[in-house]
Order: structure tokens, then sequence, then C-alpha cells
């Protein structure tokens, strides 16, 4: 009985040992995630975060947001990042063809184009035909920045249109009060009634009191696309390739969807 007795209680010292305060062995090591992400993407990633946390709680997600063109710059000059997040998909195929990025462009996201005024406006800005309108006041993004390119896209596709009319580009252009670095700025500066009018993602401004949003007809409309690449140099390219499939599939889908 005593031997019996021996034997069984050191088959269940290891499982006690388990259960207690030294079972850290146990854990996964901690990692710490750098995502670059346009800024465009800061209210979807802060929903982001807490989702994936339930799902790896060792993967913490520290996220830096600026214009994709200037976080893919700081990328190319050595920036310590784990995953590029881009508003676009011309940013991240850079750092592919340059060989920067472990694997291939993910294309993980949409959004669509819309007018903000400021809720307390003037008004003059109804409908987006207006931003060509003599004195309205508009801000736009810097050259470079995606939103810059989709909206001089958007442009091309209005000056066909009835209503808008071929020189409605220059127009448009000749009423640019700011260029801003990024998606974010831009937004903040018709906030604080700096400009009349600007064209912005849709996921800048949904549950935005301070601004009004004039909707873009789905026909005139131009879709954005992001792209995600995990970044070679980066720490953790297996959990940054991990985190970028999530986004891409139905858990991560379902999140971005209400942004």
């Amino acid at each position: 009985m005593i031997v019996r007795a021996l034997l069984l209680a050191t088959l269940l010292a290891p499982l006690a040992g388990g259960c207690g305060s030294t079972g850290p062995s146990f854990l996964a090591p901690a990692i710490e995630l750098q995502v670059y992400a346009a800024a465009s993407l800061k209210r979807a990633l802060a929903a982001v975060a807490p989702a994936y946390a339930a799902r790896r709680p060792e993967v913490t997600l520290t996220v830096s947001t600026d214009s994709s063109a200037a976080l893919a710059t700081k990328i190319e000059q050595g920036a310590p990042a784990d995953l590029l997040l881009s508003a676009d998909t011309k940013n991240p195929q850079r750092l592919v063809d340059a060989g920067l990025a472990s694997g291939e462009l993910v294309r993980f996201a949409g959004n669509r184009l819309v007018v903000i005024v400021p809720a307390m406006g003037r008004g003059s800005v109804e409908a987006p035909a207006d931003l060509g309108d003599p004195g309205v006041r508009v801000v736009a993004c810097a050259d470079g920045v995606p939103l810059a390119a989709y909206t001089a896209t958007w442009l091309e596709v209005v000056a066909l249109l009835p209503g808008y009319g071929t020189d409605f580009p220059a127009r448009y252009a000749s009423n640019i009060v700011s260029r801003e670095q990024n998606a974010s700025a831009l937004v903040t500066k018709v906030m604080l009634g700096e400009g009349d009018a600007g064209v912005v993602y849709a996921s800048d401004v949904s549950e935005n009191a301070a601004v009004r949003v004039i909707p873009i007809p789905e026909s005139e409309n131009v879709r954005a696309t992001y792209g995600g690449v995990v970044v070679r140099s980066g720490a953790h390219a297996g959990a940054a390739a991990e985190l970028l499939a999530w986004l891409a599939g139905p858990e991560g889908q379902a999140i971005l969807a209400r942004f």
C-alpha cells in the first residue's frame, strides 16, 4: 500500500504543478506585432485588436497609422515593422517588388468614397457636383497618398457624366485650399471648419457626428482596395502572416465590414 501511495503521488505531482502558479512554461511566448496601417484603418483596427486577442492572447498589436505611402517609405528605410496594411495595392506591391516582403500581397478590404462637410457648415455643398462651384473650400490629400489617387480616378469618371462637365476636375482643383498627408488629417480639417468639404473614405466618418456625409452614388463611385504584406525583416513574420490571413478570412471580414 505504501508503494502504491508513493507511486500515485509521483504521477500526480507534475499535474498539480501545471495547474498552479508555476504554469507559465505551458504558455506560448508573448509576441508584440508592429503593424503599420493606413490612417483610414485606425478605427477598424481598434475593434480588430481585442477580437484577435481573444483568439491569440499571446499576441499584442502595436499599431502605427499614417499615409500608406509614408509607411512604405519608412519600411524601405529599415523601420521595425512586421506587417503593412495599406489603403491601396500599389504601396505593398512596391515592397514585394523590392524583395522587402515575405510572401505575396493579400487583398483584405475594400472601401468607397463619400463627400463630407462640417456638421454645422454653411450648407454650400449639398451634392458631389457642388465641389466644383466657385468659392467652395476643398480639403484634399497630397499627391502620393492613396486617397488622392482614388479621388483623381473619381474626378475622371464623373467628368464624363451629366451634371459635372468635362471641366469639373479643373474647377475642383482650383477650389483646393490645403493638401493633407493622410485621410485622417483631411477629416480633421473639415471637422474644424477649415474647409467646406472633402472626399474621404466611408470608413473614416461612420459614426462621426462632427461631419455630415453626402453619399456618392454607386454608379459614380470608385472602389478602394486595401492590400497587406508581411515585412521580411520583421521579428515575427509567422505571426504577422497569421494575422493577415485572419483579416482576410471570415472573422476578420465580419469586423471590417462594420466600417
